[in-house]
C-alpha cells in the first residue's frame, strides 16, 4: 500500500480542488490519501463525493499551534468535524488568518513591494488565507523566484521583515481537543529548521506524555540526519512515524507520494481514531 497522510487542496493553500487532489492521488498509485488543509474541514464534502474507487480518504486538518514563542503544526486525523470545542478553536485561528494577511502586507509595502489585499485574496480563491498566498504574490511581482524564496528572514519567515503573528492553538490545547473529538495527533515536519525555529526534542517529550500519537519523519524539509534523530525520538518516547509528502499542487515541487506511511502505521491511526472513519472511494462524482 502507498499512503501519503498530509496534502492540501484550495480550501487552505493547496492549488488541486479537493476533487482534484483525490483523483490525482489516485493516479498517482495511491492507495490512501489524507485531507489535511490548515485549520479548516471545508474540503471535505467535495473530496468524499469524488473519491475514485480503490483509493480510499482519511479526513483531517493541519492545526497552526505555538509552544514557547515557536510556530508547529499538529496534523490531526479522522476527528469529529463538528464536535465544539475543537470547532471553536479552528474557527479562532481562522477568523485571524485576514486580519494577519492585511497587516502583512502593510509591512511588505513598507518595504516598497506593491502587494495588495485584491491580489492575494484572489490568489486565495475560497481558501483559508495564508502566508503561502502572500509568498505566490511576491513570486507573481518577480520579488522573489519561488514560494519557498519567500520564507526567508528577510520576508515571511517567522521573524521576519514581513511577517505578522497570528492566533495559534497551544499544542497541548490541541491534543486534548483532537482527542475530545475522537481523533489522531501526529506533530508535523517537527525538524523543518529551514522554516525558523524548530521545538526542542524535550517538549516533544512533554506533548508524548500528554496524548501525542507520532511526529512525521519522512518529509521533503527534512534531511537524512533529522529523519534519523526522529527515528530514535520516535522508538524512545513510543511515538509513531509518518511520511507524507506536504502536497500542495503546483505551490511546491514535491509530487503526491514522494514520501509515504507504513502501512502499519496506518492501521495505528485507524484503530485509534473514533471520531470519524476513512472513506473509500466509490468511483467517485
Amino acid at each position: 500500500m502507498r499512503i501519503d497522510l498530509h496534502c492540501h487542496s484550495t480550501a487552505s493553500d493547496g492549488t488541486d480542488t479537493p476533487a482534484e487532489l483525490v483523483r490525482n492521488a489516485a493516479a498517482a498509485g495511491l492507495d490512501v490519501v489524507a485531507l489535511t488543509d490548515h485549520d479548516t474541514t471545508r474540503g471535505y464534502t467535495e473530496a468524499i463525493a469524488a473519491v475514485p474507487q480503490g483509493l480510499t480518504l482519511v479526513t483531517g486538518a493541519e492545526l497552526s499551534c505555538r509552544i514557547d514563542g515557536v510556530s508547529m503544526h499538529m496534523l490531526a486525523y479522522l476527528f469529529d468535524p463538528e464536535e465544539p470545542a475543537l470547532l471553536a478553536e479552528r474557527e479562532l485561528v481562522r477568523d485571524d488568518r485576514v486580519p494577519r494577511a492585511k497587516a502583512m502586507i502593510v509591512k511588505l509595502n513598507g518595504l516598497g513591494v506593491p502587494v495588495t489585499w485584491d491580489q492575494v485574496s484572489r490568489i486565495a480563491g475560497n481558501g483559508s488565507v495564508g502566508r503561502p498566498h502572500v509568498a505566490s504574490a511576491l513570486v507573481e511581482l518577480g520579488v522573489v523566484p519561488t514560494v519557498g524564496d519567500a520564507f526567508t528572514q528577510e520576508w515571511l519567515a517567522d521573524g521576519g521583515r514581513a511577517f505578522v503573528e497570528k492566533h495559534e492553538t497551544d499544542p497541548f490545547e490541541a491534543i486534548r481537543l483532537v482527542k475530545g473529538a475522537g481523533g489522531v495527533t501526529v506533530f508535523a515536519h517537527p525538524a523543518a529548521a529551514k522554516r525558523g525555529r524548530t521545538v526542542p526534542e524535550s517538549a516533544i517529550a512533554e506533548m508524548a506524555a500528554a496524548g501525542l500519537d507520532g511526529i512525521e519523519v519522512d518529509h521533503m524539509d527534512h534531511d537524512a540526519d533529522a529523519r534519523t534523530r526522529l527515528r530514535g525520538l520516535a522508538a524512545d518516547l513510543g511515538l509513531l512515524i509518518t511520511g507524507s509528502s506536504d502536497y500542495h499542487g503546483s505551490r511546491k515541487t514535491v509530487a503526491l507520494g514522494e514520501y509515504t506511511t507504513d502501512p502499519e502505521v496506518y492501521g495505528e491511526i485507524t484503530r485509534r481514531a473514533t471520531g470519524a472513519f476513512p472513506v473509500p472511494g466509490t468511483g467517485g462524482a
